[in-house]
């Protein structure tokens, strides 16, 4: 017999049907997740109404008084955009300052997928109120973390402010959705809600040890700025930056490269990376380790096969950049078109101006009478809030924060790749105190940090990363992960159809919940913990196709 094709165990035919059957199953899982009811605060409306311009909303960029209140016409004009979705209409937004900084891809928001979630299919609870004790102890923190970036992470256990943040935050833990921290100590300040955020130092490996990249070994040592320069601590200088306008400074980079030592360090690192730059380290670390895969990869116990276009390095390393991307969409969905949270520069802003007398917003006593709020008159004579970076936030709302987002869907990837209850096969180390080199971890869990408590914890680092720059809130990074999380889930429900090898995905989320996928379906376990609330995998109960229904 001469057969000059190809050897398959289906004939073109059958693959035709095949492919058929696997996209109508996907889209069957599509048509079965209802798009959620996407909620904002009220908070918009109410301040509209009372105020005559949105006092607890994002409105950056538009022209604004002398008090920093955004004109109400232009307001109108940026929800007007938002509401036709025209392209023209987004260019007709108001601008105090031609020429100034453009606002960053709206239009993103409205952007159709074809793989997982569509991007208005995950949802995000409504931000706290302006006038709630949850958003008045997050700016009491965000003023404690701009007093603090200089001061090493290696020396919060001995620093008197640290401690002093550390008096003043425990009296709010519960609004900081912590459920692991029994106290706030300065040991536990400033961290992230998984258990892996309370093991080991500070900083997680991943943003430590040099990485390598093929033939090239990268050194982890940083481009670091001048410790003790802050922006925008001058009204004049804070209402600029408001109307749109460039800023008048720029970072003043440190000569000698250094490893990450501090909050300040750390917000240069979130100021210029590329959104996945940290989790890509983390894979090729974990890769070059030998890192066990998890146990449901197909390869883990094949005796004469290893992955590589599928559940093999490449294959990790291609969708790093494919869940980034949706997540993205998703998060500036919620951005733009539901929450337009105000950022902590602008409620700065309104501290200040309440303080002067010059008008009499709702910023609260709690705020006005802190500790952080004294010592921050103190130092630079006024109470907006110091900023690490010269143009302060970026131009676009604050909840949910595109670099949380991007770490939940990374992390989220990662840990379903990996035997996350393995140890880290990574020596434990922290920055020497000028951070020129790394020296050996002595403290509490040296040896017994996880693949998963460094996962969690890189997370949670580059999304604090960002508020200890002035520029999010901690719900912007507790909800936003979970919000990337729910990304990747569905990504990978629906990648799991595909593959030809008998396979599956497990995982423990952020919320400590148990979950496996296999076959285009999740099974959700039991919680590791009561978290007292609902959670997102609460909300992928009702969202999620079960297998059952994903069969059909």
């Amino acid at each position: 017999m001469n057969d000059s094709g190809p050897l398959s165990p289906q004939s073109p035919r059958q693959r035709r049907y095949s492919a058929v059957r696997i996209r109508a199953r996907a889209i069957h899982r599509s048509e079965d997740s209802r798009l959620p009811k996407h909620c904002n605060n009220g908070d918009e409306a109410l301040y509209l109404k009372e105020y005559g311009f949105p006092v607890a909303n994002f409105t950056k960029g538009l022209p604004h008084d002398m008090r920093g209140e955004a004109e109400r016409h232009a307001y109108g004009k940026f929800l007007h955009a938002l509401r036709t979705g025209r392209p023209e209409d987004y260019d007709r937004i108001p601008q105090a300052s031609p020429g100034g900084r453009p606002y960053v891809n709206p239009q993103a928001a409205l952007a159709f997928e074809l793989e997982g979630v569509d991007p208005q299919g995950a949802t995000i609870p409504p931000a706290p109120r302006f006038t709630s004790r949850q958003l008045m102890a997050e700016m009491v923190e965000l003023y404690w973390m701009a007093l603090l970036r200089d001061v090493p992470f290696t020396e919060y256990g001995q620093d008197p402010d640290v401690s002093a943040a550390a008096e003043e935050l425990e009296q709010y833990r519960d609004v900081f959705d912590v459920p692991h921290v029994g106290r706030i100590t300065p040991d536990t300040v400033f961290r992230g809600r998984t258990c892996g955020d309370l093991r080991g130092p500070y900083l997680s490996q991943f943003l430590l040890h040099d990485v390598p990249f093929g033939s090239l070994m990268i050194p982890q040592r940083q481009h670091t700025v001048i410790p003790g320069v802050d922006y925008m601590t001058r009204f004049a200088d804070w209402l600029s930056v408001q109307n749109g306008n460039h800023p008048s400074g720029e970072d003043r980079l440190d000569a000698t490269p250094r490893y990450l030592r501090n909050l300040r360090d750390l917000a240069h690192y979130v100021h210029v990376d590329q959104l996945y730059q940290a989790y890509l380290n983390a894979v090729l670390l974990l890769l070059t380790s030998g890192a066990p895969v998890d146990p449901g990869n197909p390869y883990v116990n094949s005796p004469n096969q290893e992955g590589f276009g599928t559940f093999g390095g490449p294959a990790l390393l291609s969708l790093l950049p494919e869940v980034s991307s949706r997540a993205l969409k998703a998060v500036w969905f919620q951005k733009w078109n539901v929450h337009r949270r105000l950022r902590p520069e602008e409620y700065g802003g309104r501290i200040e101006v309440t303080r002067r007398g010059d008008a009499h917003y709702p910023v609260g006593e709690l705020v006005l009478h802190s500790e952080a709020h004294h010592r921050v008159l103190h130092t630079y004579g006024g109470s907006l809030l110091p900023q690490a970076f010269p143009e302060g936030s970026p131009m676009h709302p604050a909840y949910g924060a595109g670099h949380a987002t991007v770490a939940g869907a990374c992390i989220t990837l990662l840990k379903a790749w990996f035997d996350t209850r393995q140890p880290l096969r990574l020596r434990t180390v922290v920055p020497s105190a000028d951070g020129t080199t790394l020296v050996d971890y002595e403290g509490p869990d040296a040896n017994t940090l996880t693949v998963g408590d460094e996962l969690n914890k890189l997370a949670a680092n580059i999304s604090i990363g960002r508020n200890g720059a002035g520029v999010h809130w901690r719900t912007d990074y507790t909800e936003s992960i979970r919000l990337g999380e729910r990304i990747t889930l569905e990504m990978l429900e629906e990648l799991s159809l595909l593959p030809n090898e008998h396979h599956s995905f497990e995982l423990e989320t952020f919320d400590g919940r148990h979950v496996r996928i296999t076959g285009g379906g999740v099974i959700r376990r039991r919680p590791f913990f009561n978290r007292g609330r609902a959670s997102a995998l609460d909300e992928l109960e009702e969202l999620m196709p079960s297998m059952a229904s994903a069969a059909k």
